[in-house]
């Protein structure tokens, strides 16, 4: 479950209740003193119950008869929720973490999926996928290095890739895929830091799937994640 309403006082609360857990205020198996907790966010109960009500359709919060509300395992997590994924990400970026296992792990998923599906996008793509993937390059030749602009710009760049598969299931990789991305993203092209200029590795993925090349698509896709592992192996170092 996702897309729940940011704004507003239930929005703000999950949001909370959310980090918390996250952050290790609330550690996993605790039992929430709703009342307190009630006190320390300044919301209604019936606000409070509601937000427990999502956290708990994600897996992270449930409630039993004389436990109360406790924070699940880690193991019951729905870690594919775009929210779920979200919040660990922006728990990474708070500590300024390039050595976040979660980031780890997004590098051997991406490994995994976005060399296979851009081969089904050379196969596949039509004009409409190119028009959405030139103007994905166009915005980020145009970006500055560290802009919002330049990380929107690489995230419409992967997700119209992976559309341009044409495969339903490769499609929705893109919650998990560009929600680590734009953490990685921000992470990397932080203020201070001066990763390479992303344009030429992305350009050689675009021409070669408008050359309906999958070999040279699938290589070309290789040598971009090579780079992007590289920019957080030198941010560790820093």
């Amino acid at each position: 479950m996702s897309g729940y309403a940011r704004r507003g006082v239930h929005g703000q609360t999950v949001e909370a209740i959310a980090h918390r857990v996250l952050s290790g205020e609330i550690g996993v198996g605790a039992t929430l003193d709703l009342t307190a907790l009630q006190a320390e966010l300044g919301v209604s109960l019936t606000a409070l119950r509601e937000s427990l009500k999502v956290l708990a359709a994600k897996g992270m919060v449930d409630a039993r008869q004389k436990r109360g509300t406790f924070i699940r395992p880690r193991a019951d997590w729905n870690l594919l929720d775009a929210d779920v994924l979200r919040w660990q990400f922006e728990a990474a970026g708070a500590h300024s973490d390039a050595g976040s296992p979660l980031l780890r792990d997004l590098d051997e998923v991406r490994a995994i999926v976005e060399p296979a599906s851009v081969r089904y996008a050379a196969d596949r793509r039509t004009d409409d996928d190119l028009t959405a993937l030139e103007a994905a390059l166009a915005a980020m030749t145009k970006a500055e290095d560290s802009s919002p602009a330049a990380v929107e710009a690489d995230l419409a760049f992967h997700r119209a890739l992976l559309a341009a598969s044409h495969n339903e299931l490769l499609e929705r990789m893109e919650m998990v895929i560009a929600t680590g991305l734009a953490a990685r993203d921000h992470l990397v092209h932080g203020p201070g830091h001066h990763p390479g200029d992303p344009v030429p590795s992305h350009r050689a993925v675009f021409e070669a799937v408008r050359a309906r090349d999958a070999d040279a698509a699938e290589a070309a896709m290789r040598s971009l994640l090579a780079q992007a592992a590289q920019d957080l192996a030198e941010l560790r170092e820093e």
